[in-house]
């Protein structure tokens, strides 16, 4: 049974190439903050390892953890599937760790509406404009352009959900995002005053989609 030793689920989402990755890896290096490893069935890509980004599986074996029902969450993306095992998640948390989520808006939906009884705190995360988010996104290890330009489109979708999450951050410098992404989560934990200026981020989410 849950008690207010228990860890925080940390949720940050964000449209692909706007940075949640490496704000998580961030916020873990923190003291009791540990990242939630999700399953997928994609690909590796060049810099990341089994077990340690993620557990890379066939679609197969994430099939039969659906039928299962081990899934706290799981979603399909860009043709591959993506999901976080229940079990890790729950053990982790009843040791008073932080569980960090790494996952995008279907994802966060399905946790939310699991109802668990753990404190959840959610982040979605924008670029500071559009021209920033696709220079960022033809820079990654991307084959071409046309994969730049597919994931933007899928950015005109992915921003609409901005308005379920508990607070939108703008990553327009690194530093400063997880700087302020810290301040909302002790200011949550701690019930205290928070320094978010929700007009800005609606004046912020039209200019990104005008």
């Amino acid at each position: 049974m849950p008690s207010e030793n228990d860890g925080v689920m940390i949720v940050l989402s964000s449209p692909s190439g706007a940075g949640k990755t490496t704000l998580v890896k961030m916020l873990s290096k923190m003291d009791n903050y540990e990242i939630s490893i999700s399953h997928t069935t994609r690909q590796p890509r060049p810099n990341e390892s089994n077990n340690k980004d993620y557990y890379f599986v066939n679609e197969g074996e994430f099939k039969r953890l659906i039928n299962n029902q081990e899934f706290l969450e799981y979603a399909k993306v860009f043709n591959n599937f993506y999901g976080t095992t229940r079990t890790p998640v729950i053990d982790r948390l009843n040791k008073g760790k932080n569980v960090l989520f790494d996952i995008d808006w279907q994802g966060a939906d399905q946790i939310k509406n699991k109802k668990l009884d753990y404190k959840l705190i959610t982040f979605f995360i924008l670029p500071p404009s559009k021209e920033v988010l696709f220079e960022r996104l033809s820079n990654r290890d991307m084959k071409d352009k046309l994969i730049a330009e597919e994931r933007m489109k899928q950015f005109e979708r992915d921003v609409l959900h901005w308005i379920n999450y508990d607070y939108v951050v703008i990553n327009d410098n690194l530093e400063n995002c997880y700087s302020r992404i810290i301040n909302l989560i002790n200011a949550e934990i701690s019930n205290g005053s928070k320094d978010y200026d929700l007009e800005y981020i609606r004046n912020h989410v039209e200019k990104l989609t005008s």
